[in-house]
């Protein structure tokens, strides 16, 4: 507690006194007398309403116990209190949490926490990885295989790759079963359908970068079709506007010519219309 270094200053000299006050106004009308006496000694009937308000700054053990159930934590660390109400506060929390693998701490001032995080991982596994199970503790290595919803032109990624990446060479059909070309020899782009399209490469850091390349590369192309799209659809309306007036200058320039029912003769290459 912040008052026992003040406490262990003036306790020792018996010439220092320790005033406690009790008996404040406050105190008194938490109580809700019927009377109260003021300063001239003169009582008076307490007529107000009286609510009492918790305005602590710190937090009781339901507050807590109830904040840590909605977070659920792997790691629990308990500081700025009182040594034996820390350590009520730990076995009530131990046994709270005695169903789940959390870690409960009250350290000293000065000591060293450590924390371990376990990050899980999930991938699945095809060929003769899926053979048998790993065992525990054991390195196995493949190759990665993701699948990206992509619906645009395979050769506008490749010509997009190759204004960003040195190194992109088309592979044979037959090596690959349908489309597809390598990035820096380490990864391979594989055009599955119309809506789909696949990554391979084996994992290590630059592989994982490049293929972080490409997946971004594909999510900003995959943004821009729907634009494309609609600038073209647009292109063609201007063009077929611009021809429809073309006919009409040219209808009305006819017929100012040779008028309504004119008759105009064309021959080229002794074929007339």
């Amino acid at each position: 507690m912040a008052a026992l270094p003040y406490f262990d200053e003036i306790d020792p000299s018996t010439i220092n006194v320790l005033l406690v006050t009790h008996g404040t106004l406050a105190k008194t009308i938490i109580n809700e007398p019927k009377e109260i006496t003021l300063m001239n000694d003169l009582t008076a009937p307490l007529n107000m309403q009286v609510h009492y308000i918790s305005f602590s700054a710190h937090a009781d053990f339901a507050q807590t116990s109830t904040f840590l159930k909605e977070l659920m934590p792997p790691n629990i660390i308990l500081v700025h209190g009182e040594a034996n109400e820390m350590g009520r506060l730990k076995q009530k929390l131990i046994t709270q949490f005695a169903d789940r693998n959390t870690k409960i701490i009250s350290p000293k001032n000065y000591q060293s926490v450590e924390m371990f995080f376990n990050s899980e991982k999930m991938a699945k596994t095809i060929g003769r990885l899926a053979e048998k199970t790993p065992e525990v503790g054991k390195t196995v290595s493949g190759l990665l295989r993701i699948t990206i919803a992509y619906s645009g032109a395979f050769g506008v990624l490749k010509h997009r790759l190759k204004q960003i990446l040195e190194s992109v060479e088309s592979l044979p059909d037959e090596e690959s079963e349908g489309p597809a070309f390598r990035v820096h020899e380490w990864l391979t782009v594989k055009y599955e359908s119309e809506k789909h399209m696949s990554l391979h490469w084996r994992p290590d850091p630059i592989s994982n970068m490049v293929s972080d390349s490409v997946v971004a590369l594909v999510l900003n192309i995959s943004r821009e079709i729907p634009k494309v799209a609609v600038e073209s659809e647009e292109a063609t309306k201007t063009e077929e506007e611009n021809n429809k007036k073309a006919e009409k200058v040219l209808h009305a320039l006819l017929v100012s010519l040779f008028g309504e029912n004119g008759k105009l003769v064309i021959s080229v290459d002794g074929n007339a219309s």
